[in-house]
């Protein structure tokens, strides 16, 4: 590792999980203060780690393995047949990747999705500064991913440009537009998009057997998770 050595982890204390809220759960992070950590964040994502904000964290939660650090390896991916309609739904979508900065129109449409999708679960409630301080961050190379039809934003992917990899770090879209698919498209346009560019992988952050906010995960094939010491195809690492 180098200078990488020497840069500390944490364990944060208990907390409420944010999946099974009948569980508690502690997470491992890298020094937010490091200088250096922009740099090893790369190679921390290959390690398991995923972004929220400026922290830099991986589940380590004593008893319980449910949270899988996934990717997609971008040259093989074939959209199935359900991602193939999503796509032929939504041809009048455009695209367009912007850097990540906060537009009052972008806050409306995450103050409506989060009050949809998350009621009563404290983040119903952000606003501006909770936006940037998530989203945006001040050390990432992040990119937003808008999704508009006729002029009309429907959704932002926030997206981190990683060495040879993008990561999906957060998506919301107008829930008033639950037949489009948005979710599924949005990782669909990363796919494209990251396949323009050459990259490897789009990282999907944790995916758990189970959760059904999660499953649509597994619906990517091929699917890589990471068995906390290499990337395997997700069938093999259950096994």
């Amino acid at each position: 590792m180098g200078e990488s050595e020497s840069l500390r982890l944490f364990h944060t204390g208990m907390h409420q999980c944010g999946y099974w809220p009948e569980r508690t759960a502690r997470d491992l992070v890298l020094d937010p203060a490091d200088p250096r950590l922009p740099g090893f964040y790369p190679q921390a994502l290959a390690w398991g780690f995923r972004r929220s904000g400026d922290i830099v964290y991986r589940p380590h939660c004593q008893g319980c393995r449910a949270c899988v650090a996934v990717r997609i390896p971008v040259a093989a991916f074939q959209p199935n047949r359900s991602q193939r309609r999503c796509l032929s739904r939504n041809r009048d979508v455009e695209t367009r990747i912007l850097p990540a900065a906060r537009t009052d129109e972008q806050l409306e449409l995450y103050r409506r999705y989060l009050g949809a999708r998350h009621p009563g679960g404290g983040m119903d409630g952000h606003g501006a500064a909770e936006f940037d301080q998530f989203l945006v961050g001040s050390w990432t190379h992040g990119r937003f991913l808008e999704l508009r039809a006729d002029g009309r934003l429907l959704a932002v992917a926030a997206t981190d440009v990683v060495g040879d990899a993008l990561s999906a770090v957060y998506t919301f879209f107008d829930p008033a537009e639950d037949r489009r698919g948005l979710g599924t498209l949005a990782i669909l346009h990363q796919l494209r998009w990251a396949r323009r560019d050459g990259r490897s992988h789009l990282y999907l952050g944790y995916w758990i057997d189970g959760h059904a906010k999660m499953d649509y995960k597994r619906r990517f094939r091929p699917l890589e998770a990471f068995d906390g010491r290499r990337w395997l195809p997700l069938e093999e690492s259950r096994s």
